[in-house]
């Protein structure tokens, strides 16, 4: 059993699946697993299991199939891959079936290559069936199946299948509020992603290539009990912040950059998202200070804007404005605050959203907006605030002490009763305490 199973107490994942069951009443609820997916010749990318899969079974390998029937003597169904004894030598342990009614709790189990014969019968009794369509093509193709004959049996008293609905859109919903639980598994993740950052600070410096910093930042993950990164880090120095998703990390670092890192660690199966932005020199220039003090302006309003009610688009506003006024004041742009961000004049120095959720995924699921507008903030959700300003070429209208600056700062914040929490608090952001470590570190 995985590092990351054991994170989290079998009753959590039980009282999941309850939750889902007693909200999708009068239906069975199918859910898959992910596959392998082949990197070149016959080497795999590392597995890593899909997010809402885990959250309802705790189980981490691929090719699995979990079956919920909520009236039934065995609710609990898991189709899985067999004990194998030579697999075993090769790749490692299979949970095989006699592991799934065991540690994972399940109330029946079968091999997957029953799949075919099983499903059916268990789907018998059922009008609704809640299951994705697309996600999975063996599974898709025995629920046509079903229904197909299932509909050409109905004259001699079959009971038809008269609705299959996706049970995505309810998951979703149970995953963007977390339990104290969950908050205590991306806090683990953050803590961790925490001693990377102080060792990527105390490694950059001139002459020094991004990769290793990317090495150094990494290093405390695995020490510290994370398997894997929530998503590949983000190592740009000079203008390569400019480049938001920038994953080359091959390039020497120059005494007058900055240095911007996204990051964060995984630990079961919770993934932290910061970014920090510091001068290599260990000293910001006067633009470069300029810049990283209205970005961290911007910041602080937002995070103190979080509250349960505030709407998610109005947190992205609250950033917007501070940014439009820092670039205001610097005579970047011209006009009026509100006709600047009605007009979006504002995006060539800010083109990406100031939030996302936070949680199993790194951009975690759930609905920023629904038939009511924007969605509001409640206790348990976690989001993150990033605002940032890059004067890249698409800023075309960049006085040129300003040029090739990318900053972001990003934390992850949870929404409680009163407020909010800053959980990557402890990550130095202020820019006399940046300064300060990098320049002890020479």
């Amino acid at each position: 059993m995985s590092a990351d199973l054991l994170a989290t107490q079998p009753q959590e994942f039980r009282s999941r699946r309850r939750r889902l069951m007693d909200s999708l009443t009068g239906g069975a609820i199918v859910i898959t697993a992910g596959h392998e997916s082949p990197r070149n010749n016959d080497v795999d990318h590392q597995y890593r299991q899909l997010s809402s899969f885990w959250y309802l079974t705790g189980f981490d390998e691929p090719d699995a199939v979990a079956v919920l029937r909520p009236d039934s003597d065995t609710p609990y169904t898991l189709f899985v891959r067999p004990y194998d004894p030579t697999f075993e030598i090769w790749v490692g342990r299979r949970a095989g079936v006699q592991g799934a009614v065991g540690p994972l709790e399940a109330n029946a189990a079968y091999p997957l290559e029953q799949l075919d014969a099983q499903l059916p019968e268990l789907l018998a009794d059922y009008e609704t069936i809640y299951y994705a369509l697309g996600s999975d093509d063996r599974v898709d193709g025995i629920i046509s199946g079903l229904v197909n004959r299932r509909r050409s049996l109905a004259q001699r008293g079959a009971k038809a299948v008269r609705r299959i609905e996706d049970p995505t859109s309810q998951v979703d919903l149970m995953r963007q509020v977390k339990t104290d639980e969950e908050i205590a598994l991306l806090q683990r993740a953050i803590d961790i992603t925490a001693h990377g950052f102080d060792a990527a600070m105390r490694t950059a410096a001139p002459g020094v290539n991004e990769y290793e910093v990317q090495a150094a930042l990494e290093q405390p993950f695995r020490r510290l009990g994370s398997p894997r990164n929530g998503y590949p880090s983000i190592v740009a120095g000079g203008a390569n912040a400019c480049v938001l998703h920038y994953i080359r990390n091959d390039e020497v670092l120059g005494p007058d950059d900055l240095l911007l890192i996204d990051a964060g660690a995984e630990y079961g199966y919770y993934t932290a998202d910061v970014t920090r932005t510091w001068p290599v020199s260990g000293k910001f220039t006067p633009p470069q200070r300029e810049i990283y003090d209205i970005v961290l302006d911007a910041q602080k309003q937002t995070i103190a804007a979080v509250k349960p009610g505030a709407g998610f688009d109005d947190v992205h506003r609250v950033a917007t404005r501070a940014l439009i006024r820092g670039l205001l004041d610097l005579g970047i742009m011209e006009g009026e605050v509100e006709q600047i961000l009605s007009d979006a004049a504002y995006r060539d120095y800010y083109m990406h959203g100031t939030s996302h959720w936070l949680g199993l995924d790194v951009h975690d699921c759930g609905p920023y907006r629904n038939d009511k507008g924007q969605i509001r903030l409640r206790p348990g959700m976690v989001l993150t605030i990033e605002p940032g300003l890059y004067f890249g070429p698409q800023a075309r209208q960049t006085p040129e002490p300003y040029r090739g600056i990318g900053i972001r700062i990003e934390d992850d914040v949870l929404v409680t009763e009163d407020g909010c929490r800053v959980l990557s608090q402890a990550i130095p952001k202020e820019p006399d305490e940046l300064e300060a470590i990098v320049s002890e570190s020479r």
